[in-house]
C-alpha cells in the first residue's frame, strides 16, 4: 500500500492550508472548514454543522493529517467508508475500514497495520466499536483524532437515533487526550445539546493547547460551529397532486439531468422504476435489502451517468456525491423536517440550478399520521413480541444473556401472527429499552469451499478463460479452501483476475451450479442479542424516556413534516432554515410560494415583519410547533426574557401564554421574572 510520504515526517506541511493545497488542489477553505481544523489543532472536542455539500470531509481530514497518528473515523454506511477510503487512496494518503461482513483475517490485518501506523485514517462502523478485539488493538494504536461522521445518528431525540453509537463514549475512556470532532448535516437546537452531552469526555477534558477560533459556542465542553444551511441555488417546491406518478413523468420530462426519487418502501422503488423505464426514462432502484455488489453496480451506472434516474428508500443518502444531480422528488412523505432536508439537499452541490420537489396527496396527511401508531405500537403489543422472541429461540427466565440469534422475519410473523412493520417497531423499542440488541440487517461474509480436489482442477479445461482465472485467483489469495469454508471477498478476486465485479459473480454461482465448489453469497441477516437475561413479561418495562417522550417528539416532527407540505404562505427555504433556528434567512424567490405570491428576494431587515403583526407563518403555527421552538430556545439552561426566545411575528402575548402553560406542565420554571428550562 502507498504510503503518506509527508504525514507523520519532519518535513510535513504544518499548515492546515499546505496541507489542502497539496492533497486537494485548492487555495482556500470554504465556509467553517478552517474554524473547525483550528480548534481540533488547539485540541478542543469540536461540533460542526455543515449542510449537504458544505466540505465535512475536509474539515476532519486535513487536522488528521497534521497531527501524529491515525484518525479513528466513525461512520454508519459501509458504501461511506469505501467511497472516503477510495479516494484518500487517489491522493496517496493511507487509509483501511473495518466494517461487518469482512472476514476475521481481513480485519485482524487493518488492524494490525493500524497498530504499526500504517494508516493515516481507519474507518470503523459504530457496531466494529464494541467488539473486544477493536478494542484490544485500539490501545495498542497512536490515536492523533476521533471523528464522529453524521453524529445526530447519536441523539435520542434525533430522527436517525441509533444506539451502537451511544459506545463512541465508551471508546473515549481508550483514547485520554484524543480530541473528538463530530460533525454532522443536520441538527436542532436540541439534538445539538444532547450529541456533545453524550460525547463529553468521561473524566476530564483534553488539554487545549491554545484558544479556540472565535465564531462558535460552548456546549458540554464543545466548540460549537454552524455553517448557514441556506441553499440559495436550491428551489423547494410541493405540488400537491392526485396523480403522482403523472406529476413525476411531468417535472422528470420538464427538467432535464440526473435525478433522484425517494419512495418510502422497497416495493415502490421497483415498481416505480419499471414504470420509469416504460415511459423511456432510465432508471435504476435501490433499498437497503439488495446485495453489495448489485448496490456498486446501481449506484456505479448512476454516478456515471448511464443511468439518469435512481429511485430509492433512505438507504441511499449519507455519502452520495454527485455534484450535478438537478432534481430530488420525494414521492412520499419524509417522517421529519431532518429526514427532508437532508435528502433534498443531495440536489446541486455542484452550485448550479437545481429542484427538491415534494409530492403531496390528500391521503398522505392521514397516512402520515398513521405512521404514528405503526412506529410506536402499543406498550402490550411490545411485551407480546418480547415473550414471542424468547418462545422462538426456546429460551428460559433466566437464560439468553449476550447470546445472538438469527431472525426469519418472515417465519416469526407467520408463526406468531405479526405484520413486519409494527415488528420491526417493537423490535427497535426493546433495543432502546435495553433488552435485546436488534440488527435490522448484518451482513454475513461469502463462504466457498472446493467440492472436487486440487489435482481434479488441472483437468478441467473447458471452462474457459473467465472461470480459469478466477480459480486461479482463489488459489493465490486464500487457503484452506479444499478443507473448510473460507470467507471470501468478491472484490479481492476481481482484482487478482482483472475481472468486473458482475463478472466473478456469475463465475462462482456458474462453477457452484457445476458442483466445483459450493459458494454461498453474502446476505443480510436479521440479528437479535439479548442483553440481559430472559425476564417475565410482566416486568418488561419502558421507560417513558424510551416510549412516552420519543413518541411525542416523532408526533412533533409529523406534524411540522405536515406544516411545511401545507404551507402555501411563507417562503419554504426560510421555513426549513427557522426549523434549524437560523432566523437570518430571507425569501428565496424562487421557491413556488415565493412565486406563487410574487414575494421577491429581500434583505433581513424589509424581511422582517414587526411584533405586533404576525407574519403569515407565525400566524398559522400550531401551539405544539412553538412550544418547541422555546424548548430548543431555553435547552442552554440559561434565563430568558420572553423577547429572547420570541419567534418573528408572533405577538409576545401568545409567547408569554406558552411559557406559563410550560411552567405549569413541569417543562420550565420562572427565576427573577424570567423563564429557564426546568431543572
Amino acid at each position: 500500500m502507498t504510503s503518506t510520504p509527508d504525514s507523520r515526517s519532519p518535513q510535513a506541511a504544518t499548515s492546515p492550508l499546505d496541507i489542502l493545497r497539496r492533497y486537494w488542489g485548492y487555495e482556500q477553505f470554504r465556509g467553517i472548514q478552517q474554524e473547525i481544523i483550528q480548534s481540533v489543532l488547539t485540541g478542543h472536542d469540536t461540533l460542526g454543522l455543515m449542510p449537504t455539500g458544505g466540505g465535512k470531509s475536509i474539515a476532519f481530514q486535513v487536522p488528521a493529517l497534521a497531527l501524529e497518528g491515525v484518525c479513528i473515523v466513525v461512520t454508519p454506511l459501509i458504501a461511506l467508508m469505501k467511497d472516503q477510503v477510495a479516494h484518500l487512496r487517489a491522493r496517496s494518503i493511507t487509509a483501511a475500514a473495518i466494517y461487518s461482513g469482512q472476514s476475521r483475517d481481513e480485519m485482524l490485518r487493518h488492524l494490525d497495520n493500524a497498530v504499526f501506523g500504517a494508516y493515516k485514517f481507519l474507518y470503523v462502523s459504530p457496531e466494529r466499536l464494541t467488539t473486544e478485539i477493536f478494542q484490544v488493538k485500539l490501545r495498542k494504536m497512536k490515536v492523533g483524532l476521533l471523528t464522529v461522521d453524521e453524529a445526530h445518528c447519536i441523539s435520542q431525540w434525533g430522527y436517525d437515533f441509533r444506539p451502537p453509537y451511544l459506545q463512541i463514549a465508551q471508546i473515549r475512556k481508550l483514547l485520554p487526550g484524543v480530541p473528538v470532532l463530530a460533525l454532522t448535516a443536520t441538527a436542532t437546537t436540541e439534538v445539538v445539546r444532547d450529541i456533545c452531552a453524550h460525547l463529553a469526555w468521561p473524566e476530564s477534558s483534553p488539554v487545549a493547547t491554545g484558544e479556540p477560533p472565535a465564531g462558535g459556542e460552548t456546549v458540554e465542553g464543545f466548540q460549537v460551529y454552524k455553517m448557514s444551511f441556506a441553499r440559495p441555488n436550491l428551489s423547494y417546491v410541493v405540488r400537491k397532486t392526485t396523480d403522482k406518478f403523472a406529476e413525476l413523468l411531468h417535472i422528470l420530462r420538464s427538467v432535464p439531468g440526473s435525478a433522484i426519487v425517494y419512495t418510502r418502501n422497497r416495493e415502490r422503488t421497483r415498481e416505480t422504476s419499471d414504470h420509469l423505464n416504460e415511459e423511456g426514462i432510465t432508471a435504476l432502484y435501490y433499498h437497503a435489502g439488495l446485495k453489495n455488489v448489485d448496490k456498486d453496480l446501481r449506484s456505479a451506472a448512476w454516478q456515471s451517468g448511464e443511468t439518469r434516474v435512481m429511485v430509492a428508500t433512505n438507504a441511499f443518502g449519507m455519502g452520495i456525491d454527485k455534484p450535478d444531480v438537478r432534481l430530488v422528488i420525494h414521492l412520499d412523505m419524509p417522517d421529519s423536517i431532518e429526514a427532508y432536508f437532508q435528502e433534498a439537499g443531495r440536489a446541486g452541490r455542484d452550485g448550479q440550478r437545481a429542484y427538491a420537489v415534494l409530492l403531496f396527496a390528500r391521503e398522505d396527511r392521514a397516512s402520515m399520521l398513521r405512521r404514528v401508531g405503526e412506529t410506536y405500537p402499543p406498550r402490550e403489543y411490545i411485551s407480546r413480541v418480547y415473550e414471542n422472541l424468547c418462545c422462538y429461540f426456546q429460551l428460559a427466565v433466566g437464560d439468553g444473556y449476550n447470546v445472538t440469534y438469527e431472525l426469519n422475519i418472515e417465519e416469526f410473523c407467520k408463526n406468531f401472527r405479526h405484520f413486519p412493520t409494527y415488528l420491526e417497531s417493537a423490535l427497535k423499542l426493546l433495543t432502546n429499552a435495553g433488552y435485546i440488541n436488534y440488527t435490522e440487517e448484518d451482513e454475513v461474509a461469502s463462504r466457498i469451499l472446493f467440492l472436487v480436489q486440487r489435482d481434479e482442477l488441472y483437468r478441467l479445461h473447458h471452462l474457459g478463460r473467465e472461470a480459469d482465472n478466477v480459480i486461479r485467483a482463489l488459489l493465490r489469495t486464500t487457503c484452506g479452501l479444499f478443507s473448510d469454508y473460507v470467507f471470501l471477498q468478491e472484490a479481492t478476486i476481481a482484482h487478482e483476475a482483472n475481472l468486473p465485479l458482475d463478472t466473478v459473480y456469475e463465475v462462482l454461482k456458474h462453477l457452484s451450479h457445476l458442483r466445483i465448489v459450493h459458494y454461498v453469497p453474502h446476505k443480510k441477516v436479521p440479528r437479535v442479542t439479548f442483553t440481559t437475561r430472559r425476564v417475565e413479561t410482566a416486568e418488561v418495562v419502558l421507560t417513558a424516556e424510551v416510549y412516552e417522550e420519543r413518541r411525542q417528539q416523532y408526533v412533533n416532527r409529523t406534524q411540522q413534516m405536515l406544516e411545511y407540505a401545507e404551507n402555501d404562505c411563507y417562503c419554504r427555504s426560510r421555513f426549513l432554515l427557522e426549523y434549524f433556528s437560523d432566523f437570518s434567512g430571507r425569501n428565496c424567490g424562487h421557491c413556488d410560494v415565493c412565486l406563487d405570491l410574487g414575494l421577491k428576494e429581500r434583505d433581513d431587515e424589509t424581511a422582517a415583519p414587526s411584533s405586533a403583526e404576525p407574519s403569515p407563518r407565525s400566524a398559522k403555527l400550531t401551539d405544539e410547533t412553538v412550544r418547541a421552538h422555546l424548548r430548543a430556545a431555553l435547552a442552554d439552561g440559561g434565563l430568558h426574557s420572553v423577547d429572547d426566545v420570541n419567534l418573528s411575528g408572533i405577538p409576545t402575548e401568545r409567547m408569554a401564554h406558552l411559557l406559563q402553560q410550560m411552567v405549569e406542565d413541569g417543562e420550565a420554571e420562572v427565576v427573577n421574572g424570567k423563564y429557564r428550562k426546568h431543572s
